[in-house]
């Protein structure tokens, strides 16, 4: 296997400047940075007059739609790919069933994640920004296009999105530059944080007061735990994608270090979200039971009884924790 290459995202920008038919990779299960960052992209490479197209194996969530319009997702152009672009995914186990065949084809990864396995021939890695998006940004600017309109409004969903409308630990002084130039450049920002963070219909809620009744703690409360099971998705009704804010409740309990949240896929699975505050690195316990993501969010997916998988979640958390007992910190 040819070994990856880092690029900064300036070096990518002028890869990039010679390629036409460009596939566009988006991680399956999409948040607002693997899709604000994509977006922006294909946005950016139109305007330079070149064909692209991106693809998300579990497709386009309504929730996102602000974003779409002007692209008629069905109807993308049609062409063999000459050069496959991988935004925002760490792992090619992570592109999803329909987008696993260009797994050993990614010509370039833009990342931000710690726990990137480097299957690109080309990489931008930048573990300290707050989102993929600020990478895209800065190759967008090196490109020569206009930060502005749609491109802008996909940056921006990236940036809040993936910084828990910056509040969380990965903010950054460049992070505000770039939400600042941004605004600037005409994205009206309220209304996507409202729809980001503050909009939730009537089962979503129904869905929240279902999983609350899971609630359980331990090692002194310095660890909370949800469930979110398939019968509690079922019965509400709530679309896969509009789950996953879920997972931030935990670790918003007053002297809360770290919050798991547990989403049942099917009979036996579960996929983990691992949220913690201040002294657990989440990333390095999600590695250990075969996932990743960042030091403050990451997950993984375990397999067994929820009994069995709550007590292998306990076991890696377990040393940390203790730790945190005996130097009483709290979340």
């Amino acid at each position: 296997m040819e070994q990856c290459k880092d690029l900064t995202p300036e070096q990518a920008a002028c890869l990039v400047k010679d390629w036409d038919n460009i596939l566009i990779l988006s991680h399956q299960k999409p948040d607002g940075d693997t899709l604000g960052s994509g977006l922006a992209l294909l946005w950016g490479l139109q305007w330079l007059g070149k064909t692209a197209r991106l693809e998300c194996s579990d497709g386009f969530p309504q929730r996102f739609s602000f974003l779409y319009e002007g692209l008629d997702l069905e109807n993308q152009p049609a062409f063999q790919p000459e050069h496959v672009v991988a935004v925002d995914i760490a792992d090619t186990q992570l592109l999803g069933e329909s987008t696993q065949c260009w797994e050993n084809q990614v010509e370039l990864c833009v990342d931000h994640h710690p726990s990137n396995t480097r299957y690109a021939q080309n990489l931008v890695l930048d573990s300290k920004a707050a989102g993929t998006v600020e990478l895209i940004y800065a190759m967008l600017l090196e490109l020569g296009v206009p930060i502005e309109g749609k491109t802008a409004e996909a940056l921006y969903t990236g940036l809040t999105t993936d910084t828990g409308c910056f509040r969380y630990s990965n903010v950054t002084a460049r992070t505000h530059f770039i939400a600042g130039k941004l605004i600037e450049a005409g994205v009206d920002h309220f209304p996507i944080d409202k729809l980001m963070f503050e909009t939730k219909t009537p089962a979503r809620l129904k869905l929240e007061q279902l999983v609350l009744e899971t609630l359980e703690y331990a090692f002194d409360g310095r660890l909370a735990l949800l469930v979110v099971s398939r019968k509690a998705m079922e019965e509400t009704g709530v679309p896969d994608a509009d789950a996953d804010g879920l997972a931030a409740i935990p670790r918003q309990i007053a002297g809360v270090e770290v919050g798991v949240t547990l989403k049942e896929k099917d009979e036996n699975t579960y996929r983990v979200s691992l949220r913690t505050n201040q002294y657990i690195n989440a990333s390095q316990v999600c590695a250990q039971l075969g996932g990743g993501g960042h030091p403050r969010a990451a997950g993984c997916t375990l397999h067994g009884t929820l009994p069995e998988v709550k007590a292998q979640l306990l076991e890696a958390l377990a040393p940390e924790l203790r730790r945190c007992q005996e130097q009483g910190c709290h979340g």
